[in-house]
């Protein structure tokens, strides 16, 4: 009985270690968000399918390999508010048949879709390409795919359950809610509070600077207004078949990822050559 308990107390013991390895491990990450992923399965339900959370796992376990479990944190901020801007008014929006598919679970082309710049930003963090100086600027580039994700999102849910009017970003036409490039004042405005509270978010868990979460939301926005461009000029268009909200999605977060680390870039020069 004593060595059964003693057994015990060291499994857990090693497992308490391996949840706080640092600098991350392969080993880490996964035995880390196995326990977060069964802990949180009620929520991930209601926002992913079952492969759509097999995909979630595998994002997961690159995340906190890469950045450790503060940026796992974030990208869980990031989950919870989509979803729930997912949820807002359902019955409503499936009546006018302008809702996510499924109740609004959404399965791992959405997950890899919105993921996408962010997973290739932790790829290049983990085998250190650039070097150590590159690696905040993977960091950034990662926030700011997330944060041009989650104003994409909360912009267009807010915008169909709450927008008086929809305009069809390429010539101001009235259009109905829904319509691929179109927006609204109202879902314009809650996307731009969304980017700005997970850029606060990832500056208070230490995820990058003051400076550098300005820079995120300008990106996000200028990104999100070519979505709605690339929305409008091409998707549903003769020869653009394959261009899906999945892809849309990838060409959306990974202008604003690209854009935000060019304009960090930029400041950086400038200050330097003001100095």
């Amino acid at each position: 009985m004593i060595q059964d308990q003693e057994l015990g107390l060291g499994l857990v013991e090693q497992a308490i270690q391996l949840f706080k390895t640092s600098p991350p491990t392969w080993r880490s990450a996964l035995f880390s968000n196995l326990i977060i992923f069964s802990i949180g399965s009620p929520l991930l339900v209601s926002g992913l399918s079952l492969n759509g959370i097999a995909a979630a796992f595998l994002l997961g376990s690159l995340t906190w390999r890469a950045f450790g479990p503060s940026a796992l944190f974030l990208v869980a901020t990031f989950f919870v508010l989509g979803t729930a801007a997912t949820k807002v008014k359902m019955v409503q929006k499936e009546a006018q048949g302008v809702a996510e598919k499924r109740k609004g679970r959404r399965g791992p082309g959405s997950v890899i879709g919105s993921s996408a710049a962010g997973c290739v930003c932790a790829f290049l963090s983990i085998y250190g390409v650039g070097g150590r100086a590159f690696f905040q600027l993977c960091k950034l580039g990662f926030v700011a795919s997330f944060c041009t994700k989650l104003s994409d999102t909360v912009s267009s849910e807010i915008g169909k359950a709450y927008g008086n009017t929809a305009y069809l970003v390429t010539t101001f036409k009235v259009v109905p809610k829904g319509t691929e490039g179109a927006v609204s004042a109202e879902g314009t405005f809650a996307g731009f509070l969304a980017s700005i509270f997970l850029v606060c978010t990832a500056v208070l868990i230490g995820e990058i600077n003051v400076p550098e979460a300005v820079i995120c939301v300008l990106a996000s926005q200028i990104a999100n207004l070519g979505e709605s461009f690339i929305g409008a000029a091409l998707q549903e268009k003769e020869g653009f078949q394959w261009l899906n909200n999945d892809i849309a999605n990838v060409i959306n977060i990974s202008i604003g990822s690209s854009l935000a680390v060019l304009m960090q870039q930029v400041m950086l020069h400038s200050s330097k050559q003001s100095g």
